[in-house]
C-alpha cells in the first residue's frame, strides 16, 4: 500500500516508520503524501489509540526534505511545498490520540518539525535534532519557526534557527525539546509503554486533554480556562467518567469504553 512507509497495528497501537534507510529517511513529496495517508489511516481506524511514528534503520529519524526537490522550487511552487507539509504536520498535531515520535538518529529540518508535530517525543541516546535550513539559504517551512520556540522559549529556539547548530539528545532532554531519552535498543518498548500507558486511560479524557491544551495554547489564558471547563463537563456526562470515579471508590482497576 505504501512505497515510502511502513504501517502496522498491535494493541491498539499503530506505527507509522518512515521507509527510506538509504536517504536517511528524507521527506520527499511522495513521502510526505503518504505520511498524510497513513495519519488519516490511523486517525479514522476506531481499534487505534495511540500512533507512534520513527524511521527505518539506525541512523535517522527523518533526516529533512529532499534538498533536489526544495532546489527546483519556484517561489510558488515553495509556498504550495509548505503549506502541503504544515497541512500534514498540523493533523498529526490536532489527531485527537497522542502521537509519539521514536526518534532513532538524526531529526533535522523537516524531520525535527515533524518530531515537534507529535505530542510526544522519545528520544534514543544517538538522536540528534536541528534546524539546519539556514546554511541551505532557506528557513523551516513546515512549522519549524513556530514549534520550536513554544516548545523549548524564544532564545534557545533563535539560537538554533539563526545557527542552524544541531543539539544531541541529552540537551535536547535539558532544553525541553524530548520527554524522555534511553538507550538506543530500548527505544521501541520504551515508546510502546509509553503509548499503553496513555491508552490505559479514559479515551474521551485524553482526547480532550489533548483539545484543551493545542487550542488553549492558541488563547489568553481566561479564554483556554473557558475551554477547560467546557470540556471538563463534557467528560462528566460520560460512562468513562461513572465508571472511573465508581472504580476509584470501589478500590480497582477501570475498565473504560470510550462512551
Amino acid at each position: 500500500m505504501y512505497q515510502n512507509l511502513l504501517y502496522s497495528t498491535a494493541d491498539s497501537i499503530a506505527t507509522i516508520t518512515i521507509n527510506r534507510p538509504s536517504v536517511h529517511n528524507a521527506l520527499n513529496i511522495d513521502a510526505i503524501e503518504e505520511l498524510r495517508n497513513a495519519v488519516e489511516q490511523a486517525g479514522n481506524d476506531p481499534i487505534v489509540r495511540a500512533v507512534i511514528i520513527t524511521g527505518a534503520g539506525d541512523k535517522a529519524f527523518a533526516a529533512g526534505a529532499d534538498i533536489g526537490e526544495i532546489a527546483a522550487l519556484s517561489p510558488t511552487a515553495a509556498t504550495d511545498f509548505a503549506r502541503r507539509g504544515q497541512a500534514v504536520f498540523n493533523r498529526i498535531e490536532s489527531l485527537g490520540k497522542p502521537v509519539i515520535a521514536a526518534v532513532n538518529g538524526y531529526a533535522l529540518g523537516g524531520g525535527c518539525e515533524l518530531a515537534m508535530a507529535c505530542t510526544l517525543r522519545a528520544a534514543s541516546e544517538r538522536a540528534v535534532f536541528g534546524q539546519p535550513e539556514v546554511k541551505l539559504g532557506v528557513i523551516p517551512g513546515y512549522g519549524g519557526t513556530q514549534r520550536l520556540p513554544r516548545l523549548i522559549g524564544k532564545g534557545r529556539a533563535m539560537q538554533m534557527l539563526l545557527t542552524g547548530e544541531m543539539v544531541d539528545a541529552s540537551e535536547a532532554l535539558r532544553i525541553g525539546l524530548v520527554n524522555m531519552v534511553v538507550k538506543h535498543e530500548e527505544l521501541p518498548p520504551a515508546s510502546e509503554a509509553l503509548a499503553k500507558r496513555i491508552i490505559g486511560n479514559a479515551p474521551l479524557a485524553v482526547k480532550s486533554c489533548l483539545d484543551a491544551v493545542h487550542r488553549g495554547l492558541e488563547m489568553t489564558q481566561v479564554e483556554g480556562q473557558s475551554i477547560e471547563a467546557a470540556l471538563f463537563a463534557l467528560c462528566c456526562a460520560t460512562e468513562d467518567m461513572k465508571e472511573g470515579t465508581k472504580a476509584f471508590l470501589e478500590k480497582r482497576p477501570p475498565n473504560f469504553s470510550g462512551k
